[in-house]
């Protein structure tokens, strides 16, 4: 039975509200790209800004936007495949390990990717790990259901 009282839950909860404002936060990142190299996505955004226009192919904007949507694909699996892994009963402590390295593992990801790109294989490793660590639990899930049936 999984407890709200149980340090491994309580754990997920953390670093799962960590992901969340981690993903709203990429809209931020956005729009201080667009500002920051004034080109914007709608002409009344352009408007509003001085010598602002319409760009839909801005390198550094489409760099943030590309970690944005990587967030998007990966962190809500995560929150699925963390959360069955769960009730699974997994150790508290292995279980805050692993969602504590995945959690840092996205938060540098966005670090080398869009705030300060850093030549591979930096990408990849802040990829990697928190990728493995999404299979590990998945394979924990699967081993331990199929051995129930």
């Amino acid at each position: 039975m999984v407890s709200l009282s149980d340090p491994a839950v309580q754990s997920y909860a953390l670093y799962s509200t960590i992901l969340a404002l981690k993903v709203l936060s990429m809209a931020f990142l956005t729009a201080r790209a667009r500002f920051s190299k004034k080109v914007f996505a709608n002409e009344e955004d352009a408007v509003a800004t001085t010598k602002g226009k319409v760009k839909y192919d801005d390198p550094d904007v489409e760099r943030v936007r590309r970690a944005h949507r990587n967030d998007l694909e990966n962190i809500p699996a995560f929150w699925i495949l963390g959360a069955l892994y769960l009730t699974t009963g997994p150790a508290a402590s292995t279980a805050a390990n692993l969602f504590r390295a995945y959690t840092a593992g996205r938060l540098i990801h966005t670090f080398v990717y869009a705030i300060k790109p850093m030549p591979q294989p930096a990408r990849g490793i802040a990829f990697g790990v928190p990728l493995f660590i999404m299979i590990f639990m998945g394979f924990k899930v699967i081993t331990f259901y199929a051995s129930a049936l």
